[in-house]
């Protein structure tokens, strides 16, 4: 599976990549999982939102998506007659945003680490806790890591071909 195009929250001040996905719940309950086109593989679930915390409440603010007809979709094809941000009142569950650096991509879902992970524990739509992970590597990336981050795969070849040449040239005298 493909790493996935993330939602967005809005939080503290600041926009953080979500690494959860709110509206699964309301969709799976009132039947429409299914509404959204794909656009790519990096989008699965067919649509991107964006949410706020504002007075420890989580609110849909924006949807971004296309329906199985080829016509926009909005907040008002899911929620008819939403003239404004919807509050999240069907959600409970810990969302995780996360902030700093990329630490380690992985090419699945909403798997990469980063500097830090935010988790906001969500009950009936009201923030409820909140906790913050820092996160760190368990030792130094392979080198084949390295080159497939760093796109220059081709350099690491001949500096490693040449580094293994001269470590055999030296054991040989």
């Amino acid at each position: 599976m493909t790493a996935q195009v993330r939602d967005r929250l809005s939080y503290d001040g600041r926009i953080f990549p979500l690494c959860s996905l709110p509206l699964q719940p309301w969709l799976q309950e009132t039947g429409n999982a299914g509404i959204f086109r794909w656009p790519h593989t990096a989008n699965r679930r067919g649509y991107v939102a964006s949410w706020e915390i504002a007075d420890d409440r989580l609110y849909l603010k924006k949807l971004e998506a296309t329906l199985h007809d080829g016509s926009a979709a909005s907040l008002a094809t899911l929620f008819p007659g939403t003239t404004g941000k919807v509050f999240a009142e069907w959600y409970s569950g810990t969302l995780r945003v996360t902030d700093g650096e990329l630490l380690e991509y992985i090419h699945v879902g909403f798997g990469s680490r980063y500097e830090r992970d935010i988790f906001l524990e969500i009950r009936d739509g009201v923030l409820v806790g909140t906790s913050v992970q820092e996160n760190q590597l368990p030792g130094p990336r392979p080198v084949i890591e390295v080159a497939k981050t760093r796109n220059n795969r081709r350099g690491l070849l001949s500096r490693l071909v040449g580094r293994f040449c001269r470590a055999s040239l030296v054991g040989d005298l």
